[in-house]
């Protein structure tokens, strides 16, 4: 039998750093998963318009994502505000922006690739926009 060795503690700050990325990410898919499904089953169940799709489906998105970058991400113990959500929303709207432009880029100079792929790229590039934004301007401690 080889010893079995204990196991090391973690440190606070890796801890914390470590929730706190696994809880961006988990946001991130939540939100991502519903732009997607809403983008899908606007353009493909109601026959909406991609490029009109694509701003309803980030709406609802951001409204989930909030919630859950208050609880998973940064934890936050207070109470939402309309103020916060505001501030969410400003940031969030930005990052749609960057998100959005890159999308509708995507599709005008390859018309072939589905609404979905565009969606996953665009959404990649604006993740960094989006993080700086609540972790410097809606929820700092």
């Amino acid at each position: 039998m080889m010893p079995v060795e204990p196991e090391q503690p973690v440190a606070d700050g890796e801890q914390s750093l470590a929730r706190h990325g696994a809880g961006f990410l988990a946001s991130g898919l939540i939100a991502l998963a519903v732009d997607a499904g809403m983008t899908s089953l606007l353009t493909r169940a109601f026959g909406v318009s991609a490029f009109v799709a694509r701003p309803i489906a980030i709406a609802i998105a951001m409204a989930v994502a909030w919630a859950c970058h208050r609880r998973l991400t940064f934890a936050v113990k207070t109470a939402p505000t309309l103020d916060e959500f505001g501030r969410y929303a400003a940031v969030a709207w930005g990052a749609a922006g960057v998100n959005y432009a890159i999308y509708a880029a995507i599709l005008l100079a390859l018309p072939a690739v589905a609404p979905e792929v565009a969606l996953f790229a665009s959404s990649v590039a604006s993740m960094v926009v989006s993080y700086l934004g609540m972790r410097f301007g809606v929820f700092t401690r």
